[in-house]
């Protein structure tokens, strides 16, 4: 019973928090599904990552290999940890009593949150946890308050934290939010980390649709057919007409 009693009530503390909205404006996500390396390096991310807790349970391995260019045997050696079929869906491990256990609710399957949350947010929210020593795991968010997850990213980032800048306003000194700045003990420069961050975002763009790939090609397909017919169809309408005054 307390078991639920806390789930709801982390459930409820997370649905006023993102009822409120971010408290930043959002940034631009570089999203571009013609970028192959990208999108790879996007799922290299996701599965190192995300996977532990997080789990893309409506797209496959092999949907992933192929749209994305990458060879089965190296999809299944560098991408697959758990000893799945090339043809399963991309799921964890996790139990999912542990995951209500660890985090007070099951963390959400992430196949379609870029159609969900949207490309902006979560580009702009990879990129804006810090330091929050009265939080559960120690960080807390700019765009998802009271968030109730770890910044798994952060070795890639390093400790990041929120910077302020005194200025005057009517007249006054008041301290002012400038940005979320990192202490330089990542793996990652600033400039390097937005291009992760961006590229794995444009992956979870990708799984939460990955017709749009098939359906630009035939797109441009059908235009190009199109075109020929309607060339085909005016020349042959004047040979039908030529004789007609």
């Amino acid at each position: 019973m307390m078991k639920k009693l806390l789930s709801a009530v982390a459930l409820l503390a997370s649905s006023l928090a993102m009822a409120a909205g971010p408290t930043i404006p959002l940034d631009k996500a570089p999203i571009d599904l013609r970028d192959t390396a990208s999108l790879q390096n996007g799922a290299k991310l996701f599965q190192n990552y995300c996977l532990g807790c997080h789990q893309m349970q409506y797209q496959r391995y092999s949907r992933t290999f192929r749209d994305l260019g990458i060879p089965e045997e190296l999809g299944m050696e560098h991408l697959m940890f758990t000893g799945e079929k090339v043809g399963d869906h991309i799921t964890n491990a996790m139990p999912a009593d542990y995951a209500e256990n660890s985090f007070g609710v099951l963390p959400p399957d992430l196949t379609n949150v870029a159609r969900v949350r949207g490309a902006d947010w979560l580009y702009t929210y990879l990129r804006t946890f810090y330091v929050d020593d009265s939080r559960p795991f120690g960080v807390n968010n700019k765009v998802f308050p009271l968030v109730g997850m770890p910044h798994v990213l952060q070795e890639l980032q390093g400790v990041p934290y929120q910077a302020y800048e005194t200025r005057l306003v009517d007249g006054q000194p008041k301290e002012i939010y400038v940005g979320i700045r990192t202490d330089g003990s990542g793996e990652l420069s600033p400039e390097e980390y937005d291009r992760a961050v961006a590229d794995l975002v444009n992956y979870m763009v990708y799984t939460g649709e990955p017709t749009k790939l098939e359906a630009r090609s035939l797109g441009i397909k059908v235009m190009i057919f199109l075109l020929i017919f309607f060339v085909l169809a005016y020349l042959l309408k004047k040979e039908y007409w030529k004789d007609v005054h």
